[in-house]
This record gives structure tokens, sequence and C-alpha cells, in this order.
């Protein structure tokens, strides 16, 4: 985060800037009794970006959204938990073009100003008629006070929800970008079975908001891994409906530096939590690659050292196995000379040079003991800073998706 930005963190979510509503409601989608469908609605049309899933199977909302948002406008996003409307063939497109309608008539706007979004179990139909009563329970219940309840909603194995907003100056009027998402496992770099959506009352351009936008999520949600898996549903949902009323700017101007650096604020804090509440996580596990030649390169080790499975274990295992961390960088296809780095946990040195060398093992420990726990590795080969956020792999996690279905 640039220490010139002035931004000040605000509670809230979706709804904190304004014009914006939002419901989260149970439509018994779920077996569990939770809320299960969510609703996000700008007063305005707002001006849409986004970016997706990387996995070549696409689940029908997937697809359906980059349809609707070729255009760059959206005024709405409806979408549901339980089922994941993916592997579904032409009737899960039906279904997803349907969710958009419902939502759209609903609210008396095109269904192509509507994103839809699903998660949750692969290859099941979802229950049109529940989807239908839900929606229509969430229109009725649209609020500035509904961003938790729709952060709610849009859960499945998570054990919190995840909501951020910050406000900042931006050519003299107070502007607000708010956030919720949804993410715990099956997460991995160029996203996965993660979903966030983030609305800002600020004025810009499409292209300047596309631009703003995966630059942050390149820096954000595409650093964190849980447990190296890419999901057919993942996408993140940028709405900007300009009612903060700033001047218009363009990329080459101070101003979006400024704003671009407010949306990551939302994202990176989003990211961390869905890293933090990986399943059966006991660990948030930050990985920090210094002073290598690029910054993507820097990305790139960084990310691969968080999703290796055997510094994952060792991190469970509160093991200083140091070698682990310099094995994994090696592997990241990533060119340095090994024999001139250093591999830090927390502050504590445990590899210079490429090599062991003595350390305080009781120390070690202590850190390794800590919530969060972070490794640094000093490449020495220039001045680039790259960071992943991941979790330790637990038995819990075993657990959780082994009978995931069931």
């Amino acid at each position: 985060m640039s220490q010139q930005l002035k931004y000040k963190e605000i509670s809230g979510g979706v709804t904190t800037p304004q014009g914006f509503l939002a419901a989260g409601v149970t439509a018994e989608i779920r077996k569990n009794g939770r809320r299960d469908v969510a609703f996000l609605y700008s007063e305005t049309p707002a001006v849409a970006a986004a970016v997706y899933t990387q996995n070549q199977v696409k689940a029908a909302p997937v697809m359906v959204t980059q349809e609707h948002l070729a255009q760059g406008l959206a005024q709405a996003v409806v979408v549901n938990s339980g089922i994941a409307n993916a592997c579904t063939g032409e009737q899960g497109l039906a279904d997803a073009r349907m969710m958009a309608k419902l939502a759209g008539d609903a609210l008396n706007i095109p269904a192509e100003h509507v994103a839809v979004a699903s998660t949750g179990v692969i290859g099941e139909y979802l229950p049109m008629e529940k989807i239908e009563s839900g929606i229509k329970e969430a229109v009725s219940l649209l609020s500035t006070e509904g961003g938790a309840a729709a952060a709610e909603a849009i859960l499945t194995t998570d054990t919190v929800t995840k909501e951020y907003a910050v406000q900042f100056n931006l050519g003299g009027r107070e502007v607000i970008v708010g956030g919720m998402a949804k993410g715990s496992g099956m997460i991995h770099p160029n996203m996965a079975t993660m979903l966030a959506f983030i609305t800002t009352d600020a004025c810009v351009e499409q292209q300047v908001l596309k631009l703003a936008l995966r630059w942050a999520v390149d820096r954000s949600f595409n650093n964190i891994t849980v447990d190296g898996d890419t999901s057919t549903n993942d996408m993140v949902v940028l709405l900007a409906n300009g009612q903060a009323g700033n001047p218009d700017f363009s990329a080459d101007q101070p101003e979006f530096t400024l704003f671009r650096e407010a949306i990551y604020a939302v994202c990176v804090e989003l990211a961390k939590m869905i890293a933090r509440d990986g399943e059966g996580a006991s660990k948030f596990l930050e990985v920090q690659v210094k002073n290598a030649a690029s910054e993507e390169e820097a990305r790139i080790i960084a990310r691969f050292i968080a999703a290796s499975s055997l510094v994952k274990t060792a991190i469970f295992g509160e093991d200083a196995n140091w070698g682990r961390v310099l094995s994994a960088a090696g592997a990241s296809g990533v060119l340095f000379d090994p024999n001139l780095v250093d591999v830090y946990l927390g502050d504590l040195l445990v590899a210079a040079e490429g090599r062991g060398l003595t350390f305080d093992e009781e120390r070690a420990s202590a850190i390794l003991r800590e919530r969060n726990v972070t490794i640094t590795v000093d490449l020495h080969q220039g001045n680039s800073l790259g960071i992943a956020w991941g979790c330790d792999l637990t038995f819990d996690y075993i657990k959780i998706n082994a009978d995931y279905r069931t």
C-alpha cells in the first residue's frame, strides 16, 4: 500500500458507498437453514468491471455474467450459495439467465444489467422455484443495512463473513469503496472458489475501472492460496455508480493512483480474510519475497512457497524446516542464484547464502506457535517485493473436504 494514500478504514461493506442496497435471505437451497440468496443493487446504473476464473471449466453464472457485463454496465448482482450451477450444460445456462431475468423483472431493469453468481456443489441443478422465491424476498428487503446479511448469504464452508470498506478524498469529494467476499477452500492464485463484490460511489470511466481492478486483483486475490485448486465459479465484480460526484480522471493522472490503491486496499483485506479463513486452518501465513529481479518474479516465488503442501504442513507442525521453503522457491520456475538466498521465520534468520546455520530452535518454535506466521525470502537479486498469503494444511481440511457433498 502506498504511504501517500490518504484513506481511512470505516465499518461496513458493499452498502457503505452512496446509492447501494443489499439483502440476504434464506431460500432453503442449503440443508442447514442458513441464508443462501444474496442481492446487491445500485439505485442508479453503474459502470462495471470484472475478472473471472481461469479454469477452462466455467460455471454457467460465470459465462452469463461475462455476457452481461461485456458492455461495461450493471445495476444488480444476484448470488446463490449451496449449488454452484457448474457442469450443468444448457439447463444450467438457462437457469443462470433466468436468475438474471427474475432479478431484472423484480427491479424493472434489463436482465443484461444483472450479474449472476453461484457457489457450492458442482454438478447439481438449481431449484428454480426456491431461487425465484428467494429473489422476490430479497428485493423486498433491500436496504442500506442489508450488506451484512448479503455477506452471510454468499458463504459456503466459510466460518466468518468478510466485509471491508475505506473512505478517501478524490478530486475534492469524499469517496467510499466497500466490498464483501466469500472463500475458504479451493483457493489458489488466479482466483479460486471465491466470490468478491466491490462497490464504490466514485465517478470513473469503464476502461479506467478495468485497469484499476486488474491491477488490484493481481496483487491481492491472485496472491492467495489455501489448497492449490482453482474453481469453476470465481469472479470479482466491481460496480461504480458515480454518486460521489468527483471529477472524471484518466489513467495517467494522480487521481488514478489514489483510486486504484483504494480498490487494492479493499481487495487485499478481503483476500487476507479468505486466506485466514482457509478450510481447517489454524495459522495464517504471509510469504514475502524481497530483493527480486522483478515484482512479477517475486510474486511467483511467494505464491509457490505459500502453496507448497510441504511448507504448509511444516507450519501446521510448527517445524522450522527452512529447506522446504528454499526448495519451493527453486521449483517456482524463476531463475535466481540459490547461493545468495536468505530465509527468515518472522525476524529469525534460519538460512543464509543458501545454507543452513545454527539458530535458536526454541525461538523458532515460539514464532511458529503464533496464529500469524511470516516467512521472508531475500533473493539479493534486485529490489522488487512480492507477497502471497495462505494458511497451514491441517487434519481438519481433510475432514471438511472428505464429505463435502454429504
